[in-house]
């Protein structure tokens, strides 16, 4: 209602059959500033109100007379509340009732049919003004409740994409598409690290989910920092073109931003939700859920972030203690390969080795249980103490009992799998010791495969442990030891991939170079696990 006690903003369809019962209620309606729109069947109505939903120009309430000659009020109104986009049009029955008693019989059947209300005709323009103001004021309450609900249910699926979110991208990708859906145009979320490093992600409207050039990614960066230096709490700010990067909202324009930013809880980044300030009619609730996901955003991307640090770090230890080159070893020819996780999963601590010790040429392969920073540490310590208890007896079944010794003592919650292999190039005798790893397995330039009878339990368990097996490697042998990461798959059973990595090994090309890369381009794709093989074979 208006300064002038005038209802504005409302349209009203009137449906009456009789020229003077449309006439006389639309200039009531009128008089009251609603706009009419009179029709004078259930048809015809059906008809308008089809044209304005596909034109999304629906009226805010219809008045029906009961006695309509095409369909009684009833009917139509039935047929509009089974119809999702007019279930909402709020309907208030009329008709000249003769006595009280057929009143509310019409009054009730009304509400029966889905009905708001039920006038009485002829009525006082007060009333029906009144009837009239309070259909609409109700459905719009009903219609903001629902859309509060919507944009909370929205709200929280985004929260749970943000949540498991497995990179800081996707992370990135999901409040944008989050932010964008509840605000209803394009969007952009970006997360600055102490360090400058910047990642973004935009809504699936935009064509490209980067910024426009590295000037705009700069400029964008020093904007986040220059906003957020020295502050902790949520901030929300709007930005005008000349500072913002053109054409990240809509290609090749400006346009001001408005960006809500938060801080990481560990203080290292800073999250920014970034819409276009140029749509002036979102509502302040939209803005409210958009500062909770930016604080949701801000709250996930702290593990992330550590995830990604002890990630680097990880890697860096494997790349520094697994050589990509072994030392000169006399009287035979050891091939290794080694293939990280893909960048979606944890970094393992598989590792590999090979020297010569006393009694001939030492090589193990071997896997920490569990990922991350922590199995790559305990690999480095694993491997070196190989290094150094091999200088005194390199005895496969000597090192794997004192390696369980030292992984029970510095490291008890730990265990970890290993197969030792001692070879003395000269015989080709052979001592192996397995530890709750991979078998070893045999292959000759014939097209024979199979696997050595090595068990044992894993290192860091401290059970009893069988002498190492014998063999004898022909000149024509090749000895290849491989991490689970090259065959195991989630959801078939191990002895499967064991008979599918020994087919495809007794199929290989000849040579240690060529049995490895076979393998690796048979099993070695998107592995959710390292991956190491070592091939051996006599000089």
């Amino acid at each position: 209602m208006d300064g002038n006690g005038k209802d504005t903003d409302s349209t009203v369809l009137v449906v009456d059959d009789t020229a003077a019962g449309r006439y006389a209620m639309a200039a009531v309606l009128r008089l009251a500033g609603h706009e009419v729109v009179p029709v004078a069947g259930a048809g015809e109505a059906l008809r308008e109100l089809d044209a304005r939903m596909r034109a999304g120009t629906l009226p805010d309430v219809a008045l029906v007379d009961v006695g309509l000659p095409d369909m009684d009020g009833f009917e139509l109104c039935r047929r509009l509340k089974e119809q999702p986009p007019l279930a909402a049009l709020p309907v208030v029955h009329f008709s000249d009732a003769a006595t009280p008693s057929a009143g509310a019989t019409y009054r009730c059947r009304g509400l029966e049919a889905g009905g708001e209300a039920y006038l009485t005709v002829p009525a006082e323009p007060e009333e029906i003004r009144a009837v009239v103001r309070a259909a609409v004021r109700a459905a719009r309450a009903r219609s903001g409740a629902e859309a509060l609900a919507r944009q909370l249910t929205l709200l929280s699926e985004t929260i749970v994409a943000v949540q498991t979110a497995g990179s800081l991208r996707d992370l990135a990708e999901a409040a944008a598409e989050g932010t964008a859906r509840l605000s209803g145009g394009p969007a952009a979320v970006f997360v600055l690290g102490e360090e400058g490093e910047l990642v973004c992600g935009t809504a699936r409207c935009r064509a490209r989910s980067w910024l426009p050039d590295l000037g705009a990614h700069q400029a964008v960066a020093r904007l986040i920092a220059r906003i957020m230096g020295g502050r902790t709490a949520l901030r929300a700010t709007v930005v005008p073109d000349p500072l913002w990067p053109a054409g990240l909202f809509r290609a090749g324009r400006p346009d001001d931003a408005r960006l809500v930013l938060a801080r990481t809880p560990d203080g290292t980044a800073s999250v920014c939700l970034a819409t276009p300030a140029y749509d002036r009619t979102v509502e302040p609730e939209t803005h409210t859920l958009v500062a909770r996901l930016a604080q949701a955003a801000a709250l996930a991307a702290e593990p992330l972030r550590r995830y990604q640090m002890e990630r680097r770090v990880a890697l860096t230890l494997q790349h520094s203690f697994l050589p990509k080159t072994l030392p000169e070893l006399p009287g035979v020819e050891v091939v290794v390969r080694y293939v990280p996780a893909s960048r979606q999963a944890e970094i393992g601590g598989d590792f590999y080795a090979a020297q010569r010790t006393s009694r001939g040429v030492l090589t193990a392969v071997g896997d920490v249980v569990g990922h991350s920073l922590d199995a790559a540490t305990v690999m480095v310590e694993l491997r070196h103490a190989l290094r150094a208890y091999c200088v005194e007896d390199p005895d496969p079944g000597v090192l794997a009992r004192r390696l369980d010794r030292m992984l029970r003592h510095h490291h008890p919650e730990v265990t970890a799998t290993v197969c030792l292999a001692l070879v003395d190039p000269d015989t080709g005798h052979t001592w192996i010791a397995n530890a709750g790893h991979l078998p070893p397995l045999l292959v000759d330039d014939a097209g024979n495969a199979e696997y050595a009878k090595a068990a044992g339990p894993l290192l860091g368990l401290g059970l009893d442990r069988q002498p190492p097996v014998e063999l004898t490697l022909a000149r024509t042998d090749r000895l290849l030891m491989v991490t689970d990461g090259l065959i195991e798959t989630r959801g078939t059973d191990l002895a499967v991939s064991l008979e599918q990595l020994r087919t495809a090994a007794a199929a290989a090309p000849p040579g240690t170079a060529a049995l490895c890369d076979t393998l690796l381009d048979r099993f070695g794709h998107d592995r959710d696990d390292d991956i190491a093989l070592l091939a051996l074979r006599l000089g």
